[in-house]
């Protein structure tokens, strides 16, 4: 079981490259929209944390904060949301760009900081 916790926290920081990625890339560029990239990464990050909490509590048997785990699968989750009603517009706001990149940065804040 610890191979595919690995593997899974593996999958999870490809999703955080990949919607990190799809947002820095378009940091400097007149006009901003959801990218591939960004969506594809929201939505494998929601899967693989969700796994990998199956496997924390399944079989791997760990005690785990709950609060901060509900708290990042909110965050994800609204990104998620925001990202999927915007991926098919040709442009989104400077807001909404600015509020998937701050949440983006949250969510990896709450799991490095939150102990």
């Amino acid at each position: 079981m610890e191979i595919l916790r690995l593997v899974l926290v593996f999958i999870h920081f490809l999703g955080l490259a990949s919607l990190l990625g799809g947002l820095l890339v378009q940091m400097r560029g007149p006009e901003r929209r959801i990218v591939p990239a960004v969506v594809h990464g929201a939505l494998t990050q929601l899967v693989s944390g969700v796994l990998l909490v199956g496997v924390l509590e399944g079989p791997l048997d760990e005690s785990l904060n709950h609060a901060k785990i509900g708290t990042k699968l909110a965050v994800t989750l609204v990104i998620t949301v925001l990202a999927w009603i915007n991926r098919k517009k040709p442009t989104i706001s400077t807001g909404l760009y600015g509020a998937l990149f701050l949440l983006a940065i949250l969510n990896v804040a709450v799991a490095v900081f939150w102990r």
